[in-house]
């Protein structure tokens, strides 16, 4: 058969306008952004992939569904919408909404982890890793090697290493482990998915263990396509049953509503224990807002309701991550260095050997987000050493096996059109790499650094030092 293109299944009714700002508005942007994308205005950017969180495209029924907000105080009829798609679609009994995901693990870390507590994980996310180093916990990662390795071509790179997790168990002892964080899929190994039978495997050796299974569901929809595509036994089963049979494999979830279900800003906990339950809707009241609302508006929760829905629709999943390959797959073809297999949320650029001349402790992905906004007015993420922050008891600056750079794509946001642009600056850059210079901190913040640090270029006040980078982007014919 003759190929067939396919197109994205939505029309476009609402456009915001963007536009590109000079080459020398860009540089003195970015000087004074302190070279962080982060500190970046939103209307000096042109094509925003910083985030997939919260900066999703809301459908027209989602919309409507805004015009349908219970703004009780007390049991808005929002809530019990929410509560029956959390049920319907992830499986837990127990629904406590929270502003967005970072609340939830706030709350489960005040419930759970006790001062001198161990967690193993399928690699550090860096708000889970902060609330459970704040509570008193180590983080382990237990994650597969090839997990750590940008090149591997392993369809599975978030699944647990069952033989590490034992090894930490015996290691501190059942007690000092409040329970396995699972995430589906890993975002900072490159948005990899963890199997089914791998997620299986986990619970049947965590229920021999008396060991809790906590998902971060963040983007387990995305994670549930990938078991369809890749995991032997699953090709007739629709996304939504995969879900709920991840889902089923956990004790509790965590979830950010701002990334699959598709909406600006939103969260939960969900849980199957009732006493546990219990205690977080009274923890919830102190940090969050009433159980019945936990900080968002009756129509957040009633745009997060329709958007779980939509998530789990083929025709929408199945477009969302062929976007992201759609990019990958053309730098790939430039022979750019990418986190191999391509994700579900983002493509990672490989910092390390993008910029081999730059030394881990000039941050290298941090200077390639720089140069890629230089060159286009693309905003970009660093996932390396400045999000890894440093080591709690030593204060040296952690450096992880992957220094990364994230072009993540928002939800039914851009067209194709703008990922041919991506990959044009990303070549462009890549081409002109030698000239990158690397970063030193002028301001570093306690927490989580990477979101307001500020930095400053080694060499020269430009981030491709004192060469002049005069190319600009074509206007379209």
């Amino acid at each position: 058969m003759r190929r067939r293109s396919w197109a994205e299944p939505w029309k476009i009714k609402v456009v915001e306008p963007i536009k590109m700002l000079s080459r020398a508005e860009r540089a003195r942007a970015l000087a004074e952004a302190g070279f962080n994308t982060f500190l970046l205005r939103s209307d000096d950017v042109y094509i925003d992939l910083l985030t997939d969180s919260g900066t999703n495209a809301m459908s027209d029924r989602q919309w409507a569904g805004m015009m349908l907000g219970d703004e009780a105080y007390a049991g808005s009829r929002n809530f019990f919408r929410l509560q029956e798609a959390v049920t319907r679609y992830y499986g837990f009994p127990h629904l406590i909404p929270t502003h967005q995901g970072r609340g939830a693990e706030h709350i489960l870390a005040k419930l759970l982890i006790k001062p001198g507590d161990h967690v193993p994980g399928n690699m550090y996310f860096t708000t889970t890793r902060l609330h459970q180093e704040l509570a008193g916990a180590t983080f382990h990662d237990v994650i597969v090697t090839a997990a750590h390795e940008p090149a591997s071509e392993h369809p599975f790179k978030g699944d647990v290493d069952l033989a590490r997790l034992d090894a930490l168990v015996r290691t501190v002892g059942v007690e000092r482990i409040p329970y396995v964080s699972v995430a589906a899929t890993v975002n900072l190994a490159g948005g990899q998915p963890i199997s089914l039978g791998n997620l299986r495997a986990v619970r049947t050796y965590t229920a021999q263990h008396g060991i809790r299974v906590i998902l971060d569901a963040t983007r387990a929809v995305e994670n549930a396509w990938f078991i369809q595509q890749r995991e032997a036994g699953n090709r007739d089963k629709t996304v939504a049953q995969i879900l709920c049979e991840m889902c089923a494999c956990a004790d509790g979830a965590t979830m950010s509503g701002k990334k699959d279900s598709l909406v600006n800003i939103g969260g939960w906990l969900g849980l199957r224990d009732d006493a546990l339950a219990e205690r977080a809707r009274n923890l919830v009241v102190v940090y969050e807002g009433l159980h019945t609302y936990g900080g968002l508006a009756g129509r957040d929760m009633e745009a997060m309701a329709i958007g779980i829905a939509e998530s789990v629709e083929e025709d929408h999943i199945r477009t969302r991550i062929g976007q992201v390959h759609y990019l990958g797959n053309a730098l790939i073809a430039a022979a750019v260095p990418v986190v191999r297999p391509i994700g579900g949320h983002a493509v990672f650029l490989d910092a390390v050997k993008i910029l081999s001349h730059i030394p881990r402790d000039e941050f290298p992905a941090q200077a390639l987000a720089a140069a890629l906004y230089a060159d286009s007015g693309i905003r970009a993420m660093e996932r390396g050493a400045v999000s890894a922050g440093r080591d709690p008891v030593t204060g040296a600056n952690r450096f992880p096996a992957l220094e990364l750079v994230r072009l993540t794509i928002p939800r039914r946001v851009y067209t194709q059109a703008h990922m041919d642009v991506t990959a044009e600056s990303v070549i462009e850059v890549f081409h002109r790499r030698a000239r990158v210079r690397g970063l030193t901190f002028t301001y570093e913040p306690e927490y989580l650094r990477f979101f307001q640090a500020r930095f400053m270029p080694v060499v020269g006040a430009d981030i491709f030092g004192d060469a002049r980078h005069d190319r600009e982007m074509l206007t379209p014919m």
